[in-house]
């Protein structure tokens, strides 16, 4: 393994579909395309985070309804459409 660059940063090797890495590169631009991965690993994490809190409370008390879903979603994003809001017929 490579030694870590000067600013906490490191080179690595990622696959992605030719169609997603054309998409992707068509909308950053090939020197725009670390800082949106970057960008896209960071809210993941962060995602992945939210989950954890909320699979911890479900855990201890019981499951979220959905209007304490709904009421979240309000505080996060405003009267504007959640981002990723369930869609439970895809399931």
């Amino acid at each position: 393994m490579k030694s870590p660059r000067p600013g906490g940063t490191e080179n690595i090797s990622v696959s992605l579909p030719s169609e997603l890495l054309g998409a992707l590169r068509t909308r950053t631009g090939k020197r725009g395309v670390s800082a949106y991965v970057t960008a896209a690993v960071r809210h993941q994490l962060a995602m992945d985070g939210l989950a954890e809190i909320v699979a911890a409370y479900e855990g201890e008390h019981e499951p979220l309804s959905e209007a304490e879903v709904q009421a979240a979603q309000r505080e996060l994003f405003g009267d504007a459409p959640a981002p990723y809001a369930s869609d439970d017929s895809a399931a």
